[in-house]
C-alpha cells in the first residue's frame, strides 16, 4: 500500500515493479513471433539455461536491443531441431525467428522468454545472404575472375588459410605430404579464424598479408574441417566473397561439407567438399603431367634400343659384306703386288750385284792411287816446306827439299834446277 509523506502518495519500488509486472502481463497475455538477430546466446553450463542478447540493426546501426531468456528444456529441444535441419547448434550471430513471450521480473527486469525457434527461417537467411552476395558480384563483374586466372603447370607452392589444430588442415597435409609418388609441395601456414562473426575480417586479413609476399606462391588454400550451414555462413559474406574472386593468384578451398556451395566457394579457383579432396585434385595435376613424361621416357627408351638394335645388325651386315668385298678386291691386287714384290726384288738383287761390282772396281782403282802404293812401284813424292812440289818452278836454288819414298825420305838440297824443252 502507498504511504503518505508529507501528504504525497510515495510507492516502494516492489509495488512499481509488480505495477509494471501486472500491466505487462495484461497486455501481453499471448506468445507472438519475434524476427531478430542472436547475437550473444550466454549459454551458461552449469544450469543449462541461456540469456541471449537480442538485437535488430539496419545499416550497421543498432535500432533496438532486450535480453532473452531460454529455459535448459526449451533450449535443449530447440538445439535438437537446429542440429537437425542446419547441422549445427544454435550460435552467436545468426537471424532467428522465435516465438516468446514478454517477461518481466521485478530484479532482472524485462525479457523475452523465448519458448521456440523456427531453424528454417534462420536456413532462409543464409540463402538470401548467399543470393544477394552472388548477385553483387555478378552486377560488378568480379565473379569469375579468379576461376579465369591462368594455373601454373605445377602448383607447388601453397599458401594455407587454416587453423594450426583444424583436423581438416592435418588432413590436407597427411594426403598431400604423404602422396605415394613422392611429388613435393612448399607450404605455409597463414592462421585464421575459419567461423563466427570475427572469421571474415581475419581471412581477409590473411589474404592481404599473403599479397605481400605473393611471388612465393603459385595459389592459395583456404582449410576447413567439416560444418553445418549456421558455420558456414561467413563465406557467403560478400566482402570476402569480393576479397577470393579478385584475387590475383588462383584460390581453391575445402571448407569440408556436403551441402549447397557457399559464394566464397562458387567465385574460387576450385573448390572440394573436404580438404582430403583438394589434396587429391593437387596430387592428380601432377600426376596427369608425370604420367605422360614417364610414359614418353619408356617409348623413347624402347626407340633408342630398337634403333641401337637395328643398326648394330646393319653395322654387322655391312661389316660382313665390307669383308667379302674386301676379299674378293684385294686377292688379285695382292698378286700384282706379290709379282711387283718379286720382279722388284730380282730387279733390286741385279743392280745390287752390278753396284758391287762397280764399287769393287772403284775400289780397286782409287786402291790403285793411293799413294802408298805409288810409293811401293817406285815413285815417290817431294814437298817443299810440307808443300808437295807440283812443278820445277816451285823449287828454289839452296832450299831444302824432302823426297818421301816407300822406306823412308831422303833431304837435298838444291844447288842446280834444270826444266824440260
Amino acid at each position: 500500500m502507498p504511504e503518505n509523506i508529507d501528504e504525497r502518495k510515495v510507492f516502494s519500488l516492489l509495488e512499481v515493479n509488480n505495477s509494471i509486472k501486472r500491466t505487462i502481463a495484461e497486455r501481453y497475455s499471448s506468445s507472438f513471433w519475434v524476427m531478430a538477430e542472436m547475437n550473444k546466446l550466454n549459454y551458461y553450463s552449469h544450469s543449462g539455461h541461456c540469456y541471449p542478447e537480442l538485437v535488430e540493426k539496419k545499416d550497421g546501426k543498432t535500432l533496438a536491443l532486450m535480453n532473452g531468456l531460454l529455459w535448459r528444456n526449451d533450449y535443449e529441444r530447440i538445439n535438437t531441431k537446429f542440429q537437425h535441419v542446419l547441422k549445427e547448434p544454435l550460435k552467436n550471430g545468426i537471424k532467428i525467428l522465435f516465438l516468446a513471450s514478454v517477461n518481466y521480473d521485478p530484479v532482472y527486469g524485462i525479457s523475452l522468454w523465448i519458448k521456440d525457434i523456427d531453424p528454417s527461417f534462420s536456413l532462409g537467411e543464409l540463402e538470401k545472404e548467399k543470393q544477394e552476395s552472388i548477385m553483387r558480384l555478378h552486377a560488378e563483374g568480379i565473379f569469375d575472375l579468379n576461376k579465369n586466372l591462368p594455373l601454373p603447370k605445377l602448383p607447388q607452392r601453397i599458401a594455407i588459410i587454416s587453423v594450426e589444430t583444424s583436423k581438416g588442415y592435418s588432413d590436407f597435409l597427411k594426403v598431400m605430404d604423404g602422396n605415394p609418388f613422392g611429388y613435393k609441395f612448399f607450404h605455409m601456414l597463414f592462421p585464421a579464424l575459419l567461423q563466427g562473426e570475427r572469421s571474415v575480417p581475419s581471412i581477409i586479413r590473411q589474404l592481404d598479408l599473403i599479397k605481400k609476399v605473393l611471388h612465393h606462391f603459385d595459389l592459395v588454400a583456404i582449410i576447413r574441417g567439416g560444418g553445418g550451414d549456421v558455420g558456414l555462413s561467413s563465406y557467403n559474406n560478400y566482402d570476402l566473397a569480393a576479397e577470393i574472386a579478385q584475387f590475383p593468384i588462383p584460390v581453391i578451398t575445402g571448407i569440408g561439407h556436403s551441402t549447397n556451395e557457399t559464394v566464397s566457394e562458387i567465385v574460387s579457383y576450385k573448390n572440394a567438399i573436404t580438404p582430403t579432396e583438394l589434396a587429391d585434385w593437387l596430387i592428380q595435376i601432377f600426376h596427369n603431367f608425370a604420367v605422360p613424361v614417364q610414359e614418353a621416357e619408356k617409348y623413347i627408351l624402347g626407340e633408342a634400343q630398337q634403333v641401337i638394335y637395328r643398326e648394330e645388325r646393319n653395322l654387322a651386315q655391312l661389316l660382313r659384306l665390307f669383308r667379302s668385298v674386301s676379299a674378293n678386291t684385294t686377292k688379285p691386287l695382292m698378286q700384282k703386288i706379290d709379282n711387283v714384290a718379286a720382279y722388284i726384288g730380282h730387279f733390286s738383287k741385279n743392280i745390287l750385284q752390278q753396284s758391287k761390282t762397280e764399287l769393287l772396281h772403284i775400289e780397286r782403282q782409287i786402291e790403285l792411287t793411293n799413294p802408298i802404293n805409288l810409293l811401293k812401284r817406285g815413285f815417290s813424292i817431294t814437298t817443299q816446306n810440307g808443300k808437295i812440289v807440283k812443278s820445277i818452278l816451285d823449287i828454289k836454288k839452296d832450299t831444302e827439299i824432302v823426297t818421301q819414298l816407300t822406306d823412308g825420305q831422303i833431304h837435298s838440297i838444291i844447288e842446280k834446277t834444270e826444266q824440260n824443252g
